[in-house]
């Protein structure tokens, strides 16, 4: 089967009526969560642009709370699982400050729940990874938010 391009997508959308656009993006947020989740973050992101970058956060501290931090490989398996629940999720944002906002968070609950002291090499470049990834969307920013990013990039950078 020969999947259609985005445009012509767009133009057979733009057919249809409002009850098939409403009954098409229910079924679309009923295939798969990441769909109801980046349909629900778009519809009420006008109402409160902080709700995304909160419900991750709290998503993401969940995750780390019920990490088994008692043998390196476990805490080794249980960030890499994290990092790709942050993955998922900055895919379902647009907004590069967001992102740097959700790295530089996973950065700084590494180091600060000790995931750096096992001297594992997989921790270690996830986390430099992650730093790098920070580093240059940071990079693409506005002046203003670029500095005030790069300090908490520096900090967290320079304490490794």
């Amino acid at each position: 089967m020969q999947v259609p391009s985005l445009a012509e997508l767009k133009k057979e959308l733009s057919y249809l009526s409002e009850k098939e656009l409403i009954s098409l993006i229910t079924e679309l947020a009923k295939l798969s969560r990441d769909n109801k989740a980046y349909l629900y973050f778009k519809m009420n992101e006008r109402d409160d642009p902080r709700l995304f970058v909160d419900s991750v956060k709290e998503e993401l501290d969940e995750a780390f709370d019920s990490v088994n931090t008692a043998n390196y490989y476990y805490t080794k398996k249980s960030a890499q699982a994290i990092r790709r629940k942050l993955n998922k999720a900055l895919k379902l944002s647009k907004n590069k400050a967001d992102q740097v906002e959700l790295i530089l968070y996973f950065c700084e609950k590494l180091r600060e729940l000790g995931y750096l002291n096992f001297r594992h090499p997989v921790i270690s470049n996830l986390y430099h990874i992650q730093i790098g990834k920070a580093r240059r969307l940071i990079e693409g920013l506005h002046e203003d938010l670029q500095s005030d990013f790069s300090f908490k990039l520096e900090d967290l950078a320079e304490k490794n």
